[in-house]
């Protein structure tokens, strides 16, 4: 879950570096890449990292309850983190949307929702329970229900491999509606960010640069300085401060 766009309305993705107490768990729903908690401690400032998804992020801090929508992030770059807050969110699936905010309009930026109470909070006209960490696939499921989030099937179609019978323009068109970035860029975002789990491993970048299809190590290392916001030694070190990427630390559902 990063925080990014400089402001506490706009949480994305953290992960658990000191001061970060982080769970990240994947889903059984097709809707949902990943469920995650966060609490912060000492820590007051992170590098964000690029991401292909959207989401909804729902946080509490000194006694007020906050919730934000969330959107796709086409680089790295350094964000503030909220202290002394905990955090419940939902990463959805590259693919789907909101119907009511156009994903390609939340890039690189996010949207506080209005009307938020520790219980409740409003979008799309309706209100809605507030998650915890365990009921975001029953929220997902009742905004799918009720229309709120949609996805388009001809993209769902070309993510799982298959090959429409429309025109590539057509199918580039409808992609970028969708998920508010070109194939092209979700490839190199969720490439980069493969990388540097591997890297996180101890993985050598030669290695890495051969498994993922990089040109050679001084692309990786473009790569992974404008998505991830790291170099590979940093990346295989620690080093570097808070940084917002689950390198493998998940657990599944």
């Amino acid at each position: 879950m990063i925080f990014s766009g400089g402001t506490r309305s706009d949480p994305r993705r953290i992960v658990a570096p000191v001061g970060l107490v982080f769970e990240t768990r994947g889903s059984d729903s097709p809707w949902v890449d990943a469920g995650w908690t966060c609490t912060s401690e000492r820590v007051t400032t992170m590098t964000s990292v690029a991401g292909a998804r959207w989401g909804l992020v729902f946080w509490q801090q000194s006694g007020r309850a906050y919730a934000s929508v969330t959107g796709p992030g086409t680089r790295a770059g350094t964000a503030p983190v909220p202290q002394g807050a905990t955090f419940t969110g939902v990463d959805f699936a590259v693919g789907t949307s909101l119907r009511a905010v156009p994903t390609p309009a939340l890039v690189d930026d996010g949207v506080e929702l209005p009307d938020t109470t520790r219980r409740s909070f409003r979008l799309d006209g309706a209100r809605w329970t507030t998650p915890g960490p365990d009921d975001v696939e029953a929220l997902v499921d009742a905004l799918v229900r009720a229309g709120t989030v949609v996805r388009d099937p001809l993209v769902a179609e070309v993510l799982r491999g298959h090959r429409p019978v429309v025109s590539g323009r057509t199918v580039e068109r409808r992609f970028r509606a969708a998920t508010g970035l070109t194939r092209g860029a979700v490839r190199q975002i969720e490439r980069a960010r493969t990388a540097a789990a591997l890297l996180a491993a101890g993985e050598p970048a030669a290695d890495v640069v051969a498994e993922l299809d990089y040109f050679d190590e001084p692309h990786l290392a473009r790569a992974l300085r404008c998505y991830v916001g790291r170099t590979a030694g940093q990346l295989r070190e620690g080093a570097g401060g808070a940084l917002g990427l689950d390198l493998g630390q998940r657990v599944t559902s």
